[in-house]
């Protein structure tokens, strides 16, 4: 089954309640109306009201079964409780009129509803930045128990075959902790795309084939990531060929279950993890489907801005389907 089939029927009819922050963006209209048809989740559209409504008639977008918050014209009795729950999730480090202040930011609403439970995961990032979607996601979700960072990764799909690529997007260098814990974040991930993981941390060196403090560090990050996760199938350090190629592994890692076999890949730098699977995509003709963010407690997703309708829909999809695990 292709890869979105099989993620859209894993979420339909299961109620998911996804937040929009651009809700007057015709991109996040046309998604959301296509998404609330074929009941694959609950769509949220965050501003303000009478603007969404001129930009669903212009496209001749229907609405009704698409919920519209105005937080603008939010309960207020609803409003006090977001204020409130705001500033004991930030531990005294914001007071009740910055966080009100925080609350007209579509980005810092949309993160609340998650919290709050009031939604189950949020795609925002067609009109803002990267930072803007994932700075109140660290202020407000967090990560999840064992992650101290978050990552990004991007599954690699070409027929058939289907891996995970990370960190592709948010560290731009990673330390043996941080390497380790995203190797057990992308395992996670490969499980929502139906991937059975086995992780490869990889390196310039195979087993002790070269000497260097940055094998070292891919070494110690395999170490602590079995520690993190016992079950996980996961070696290192073992170069990309030994790590893909049956024969090679086989030769360069003999003792290894992983080596020849991975499809889970972590990378010891972003810029290795950048380069790598810009390579398969435009060399080696796969879908690159990301970035997703990884590590954080509720699913957050963050959208190009050069997002298309389908892109969105695409999204919210892969959000949705998070928020099941």
């Amino acid at each position: 089954m292709e890869l979105f089939e099989q993620l859209s029927e894993t979420i339909k009819g299961q109620g998911k309640r996804i937040v929009f922050p651009e809700g007057d963006d015709p991109r996040i209209q046309g998604a959301a109306v296509r998404l609330a048809a074929e009941a694959l989740v609950e769509p949220i559209l965050l501003g303000n009201e009478a603007t969404i409504n001129e930009v669903a008639a212009a496209n001749d977008f229907d609405l009704q079964a698409v919920k519209v918050i105005d937080p603008e014209n939010y309960d207020p009795t609803g409003l006090q409780e977001m204020i409130n729950a705001l500033v004991k999730r930030r531990n005294g480090k914001t007071d009740a009129l910055t966080a009100e202040k925080w609350l007209k930011n579509v980005n810092y609403f949309g993160t609340m509803l998650v919290y709050m439970d009031l939604a189950d995961g949020m795609v925002s990032g067609a009109t803002h930045p990267t930072g803007d979607t994932v700075r109140p996601a660290l202020q407000i979700v967090k990560t999840k128990p064992g992650s101290s960072r978050i990552s990004g990764a991007f599954v690699m799909q070409r027929g058939d075959e289907r891996y995970v690529f990370a960190d592709c997007a948010i560290n731009i260098d990673l330390d043996a902790q941080t390497m380790a814990e995203v190797a057990v974040q992308s395992a996670e991930t490969a499980k929502v795309f139906g991937i059975d993981p086995k992780v490869a941390m990889l390196s310039f060196s195979t087993k002790g084939s070269a000497s260097a403090p940055q094998v070292d560090k891919v070494a110690e990050a395999t170490k602590l990531a079995r520690e993190l996760d016992p079950e996980l199938a996961i070696d290192g350090e073992l170069q990309f060929d030994a790590a893909f190629v049956e024969a090679v592994g086989a030769s360069k890692a003999p003792d290894s279950k992983v080596a020849g076999h991975a499809n889970v890949f972590v990378f010891p730098d972003l810029q290795s993890g950048n380069i790598g699977y810009k390579i398969a995509q435009r060399l080696g003709g796969f879908e690159a489907i990301g970035p997703v963010l990884q590590g954080l407690a509720k699913p957050i997703s963050d959208l190009s801005r050069g997002a298309n309708e389908e892109d969105v829909y695409k999204v919210a999809i892969i959000t949705a389907a998070q928020a099941l695990n």
